[in-house]
């Protein structure tokens, strides 16, 4: 298949998705001869909550919509622009992915098919029917994608491997996939550095970093960096517009749990009812709670962060650090 026909496929998936980018437009299909297509998603996004339920409407239908955008023709081209990728590819890549967030097995979808190459997805249980059905609807558009991409549980018969998983299965992922070539990916998390110059709407849009997905997505900020005697007032009264998280069951019952274990710990802890901070040197926070950890010289602190870059996966700050993203900005990642 030629490398053209890949990316109109694409560039025709995204019009498909763009129709459920907010609720008011799941009400009928805008893009022609795809009513089967449509309503078996619609039906995927109302009852996702059913297979999982971290996978709520709200969140599902901002995956669906940053995906749609990210898929759009003139980022897809310049994406490709940076690679040389020949019309053909013959190898079968192993893609093991994880469930933590709607689409999130999405990127590696997309990069070894546009690449040419056949897929073999193992999916995670978490989240395994939204990538089925947009595999047929590529299909449907794109005859020569039949055979592509091969969904199965056993995984054999292949010639690379990515993987994603904690820091405990990477190291089998090592064990058993190390002869192959493989980019194997372990826990990382988002964190923000602030210098108490934020402003309210810069700790708004922190509060989206912090929540979006429950904080379950390795670009939620799971910690903060903070100077010395910084006043968290602020921080809690921009955020407070989050508060009704805390109505959500699962969310709510991770607050109960780990606020229990802290206190039974002793640990110190400022809270606000739907939020625990934490300080501790840890990046990865469970649910409901952020750590935090005080610097006193910024430059140290940008050291730091560049010799621990294994450990982050996104940094987001009102100033420049290691190509840091501004607040709100951690789960609008470009294709790059």
């Amino acid at each position: 298949m030629l490398l053209k026909k890949r990316i109109h496929a694409f560039i025709e998936l995204g019009s498909f998705l763009s129709q459920f980018s907010n609720k008011e437009m799941i009400k009928k299909p805008t893009v022609k001869n795809n009513d089967l297509f449509f309503d078996s998603f619609k039906m995927l996004i109302t009852r996702a909550k059913e297979t999982n339920s971290w996978f709520t409407e709200d969140n599902v239908l901002f995956a669906i919509e940053s995906w749609s955008i990210l898929l759009a023709k003139e980022k897809l081209e310049k994406w490709l622009s940076t690679y040389e990728i020949p019309n053909t590819a013959h190898k079968r890549i192993a893609v093991i992915m994880a469930g933590n967030i709607p689409l999130v097995g999405f990127h590696d979808f997309l990069t070894v098919l546009i690449s040419g190459h056949t897929l073999v997805a193992k999916q995670s249980s978490n989240d395994k029917h939204f990538l089925v059905l947009i595999a047929k609807y590529l299909e449907y558009i794109e005859p020569t994608f039949k055979n592509k991409i091969i969904f199965t549980e056993k995984l054999e018969n292949f010639d690379a491997v990515i993987a994603t998983g904690s820091n405990n299965t990477a190291r089998y992922f090592d064990y058993y996939f190390g002869k192959y070539p493989h980019i194997i990916r372990k826990n990382r998390n988002a964190v923000a550095v602030i210098t108490g110059q934020e402003s309210k709407e810069d700790l708004e849009k922190l509060g989206e970093d912090i929540f979006r997905y429950y904080g379950l997505g390795c670009r939620n900020v799971a910690k903060m960096f903070i100077p010395k005697e910084y006043d968290f007032k602020n921080f809690f009264q921009a955020i407070f517009k989050f508060k009704d998280i805390i109505n959500y069951d699962k969310y709510e019952n991770n607050y109960t749990y780990n606020k229990a274990v802290y206190l039974m710990s002793l640990f110190k802890l400022q809270e606000n009812g739907f939020l625990m901070l934490k300080e501790d040197s840890s990046y990865s926070s469970p649910i409901a709670s952020l750590f935090y950890e005080y610097y006193t010289d910024l430059d140290m602190l940008k050291k730091k962060l560049i010799e621990e870059k294994e450990n982050i996966q996104v940094i987001v700050s009102s100033i420049d650090i290691d190509n840091s993203v501004r607040f709100g900005e951690t789960q609008n990642p470009q294709l790059s």
